[in-house]
C-alpha cells in the first residue's frame, strides 16, 4: 500500500481517539500539577438536557384533616394532610412511574391501602432511605439532597443499576481471567475487573486501596495487585460516573495523600459508604419482595452505584436542589418494619 495513504489512514486513527476543539479546560489545583478537568461543550450541551430538572408540583394547602384519618395503612408521611400527600403521590408518579402508567403501577386497583402489589412496598422502603439519606447523609448530599427522581428518571427502576455477576463461560484467549479481559461499561470499557461493585459496594466490603502505606509491610498492611486493579475498576467507574477525570478528587503525583486531595475526595469518600448503607440496609432486604423477574441472574436485587444518581455529571442534576420543593422528604426517617415478601400472584 502507497506509504502516503498508509500515514493518512493511520493519522484519522489518531485523531478519532481525540477531542474536536473547542475544549474548555478548568483548573482544579495549584499551577504546575497538571490538576485540570476538561470538558466538551457538545457534551456538556447533552448532559444539561438530560439533566433538565422537571417543573415542581404546585404546593398543596397547610390546611386540612391529616392524611392519616382519611386513608388506611399510611406507614410514611403520616404527618402529611390529604392535600399535601396527593400532591407528593402525583409527583412521585411523574418521577417513577414509566410513562403511561398512573397510580396503578404501584397501588392495586381501587383498593389503594393494599399492599398485593409489591412496588408499593419498595416504594414504601425507598420513601424511607430518601429521607434517611437527607438527613443522615449530609456530609455527601449536602443541602441539595435527593428526591425519587435524583435516580428514576421516570423509569420504573433507574436506569442505572447493578446486579451480581452470573457464572461465565470462559473461553478464548480474552477470557483468561474471571470477570477480566472483558471490556464493560462497568469500568469505563476497560480490561480491569468488572466485579469491582460487588467487592467496595456491598454488603461486606474490602478496603480501598492501591498501594500499601509503608516500604516494608507486614502481611495486614499488604495491598495486592488484585486488590489495586478492583480499586482502579471502581475509580474507572466513578470518573465516567461523575463525568470527571483522577484529579477531580486527586493529585495524581501522590494518589494516596489526602493533605494534596481536593475536597471532592472527602466528598467521594462519603459517597462510597452512603452507597454501601442504601444496598445493604435499603435494597438488599427486599429481596423476598421483588419477583424472580426483578432480580439478577444469582437471585439479588438491583443494587445502586454512583452513576445511579450522576449519570454523567459532578452533581446530579447540576447540583439543582428539588428538595426544597418537597421538605417532606427531608423528615426523620420512619421505623421500617420488615419487607413482606412479594404475593404470589405478583
Amino acid at each position: 500500500m502507497n506509504l502516503r495513504i498508509v500515514s493518512f489512514l493511520s493519522a484519522c486513527v489518531l485523531i478519532t481517539g481525540c477531542e474536536r476543539p473547542p475544549v474548555d479546560v478548568i483548573q482544579r489545583g495549584y499551577r504546575g500539577l497538571a490538576m485540570e478537568q476538561m470538558y466538551d461543550p457538545r457534551t456538556l450541551a447533552k448532559l444539561e438536557a438530560a439533566n433538565a430538572v422537571p417543573v415542581a408540583t404546585p404546593e398543596a394547602d397547610a390546611g386540612g384533616p391529616p392524611a392519616a384519618s382519611v386513608y388506611h395503612n399510611i406507614q410514611v408521611l403520616n404527618d402529611l394532610n390529604v392535600a399535601q400527600l396527593a400532591r407528593l403521590m402525583v409527583a412521585i408518579t411523574a418521577w417513577v412511574a414509566p410513562p403511561g402508567e398512573s397510580c396503578a403501577y404501584c397501588h392495586s386497583g381501587a383498593d389503594m391501602a393494599s399492599d398485593d402489589n409489591y412496588r408499593k412496598i419498595v416504594a414504601r422502603q425507598m420513601l424511607r432511605m430518601v429521607q434517611h439519606l437527607n438527613m443522615d447523609w449530609k456530609s455527601h448530599v449536602g443541602a441539595t439532597g435527593v428526591t425519587c427522581y435524583s435516580c428514576h428518571r421516570s423509569n420504573g427502576v433507574p436506569t442505572y443499576v447493578w446486579y451480581q455477576p452470573g457464572p461465565q463461560q470462559p473461553s478464548g484467549f480474552a477470557a483468561v481471567h474471571p470477570e477480566k479481559n472483558a471490556p464493560s461499561p462497568l469500568v469505563g470499557l476497560t480490561a480491569l475487573p468488572n466485579e469491582a461493585f460487588r467487592e467496595f459496594l456491598d454488603s461486606q466490603p474490602a478496603n480501598v486501596r492501591v498501594v500499601s502505606t509503608a516500604a516494608l509491610p507486614g502481611a495486614d498492611q499488604e495491598s495486592s495487585i488484585k486488590q489495586a486493579e478492583q480499586t482502579y475498576g471502581l475509580m474507572m467507574h466513578m470518573s465516567e460516573a461523575l463525568g470527571v477525570n483522577c484529579t477531580f478528587c486527586h493529585n495524581t503525583r501522590s494518589f494516596t495523600s489526602w493533605d494534596s486531595s481536593t475536597p471532592q475526595r472527602a466528598t467521594a469518600w462519603y459517597g462510597i459508604r452512603m452507597v454501601r448503607d442504601v444496598n445493604t440496609h435499603f435494597l438488599e432486604p427486599l429481596a423476598a419482595t421483588f419477583p424472580a423477574n426483578r432480580k439478577g441472574p444469582l437471585g439479588d436485587v438491583a443494587k445502586v452505584d454512583c452513576e445511579t444518581c450522576h449519570q454523567g455529571v459532578y452533581k446530579p442534576l447540576f447540583g439543582v436542589s428539588m428538595l426544597k420543593d418537597y421538605p417532606e422528604l427531608a423528615r426523620p426517617m420512619t421505623a421500617a418494619p420488615t419487607p413482606a415478601a412479594a404475593p404470589a400472584a405478583q
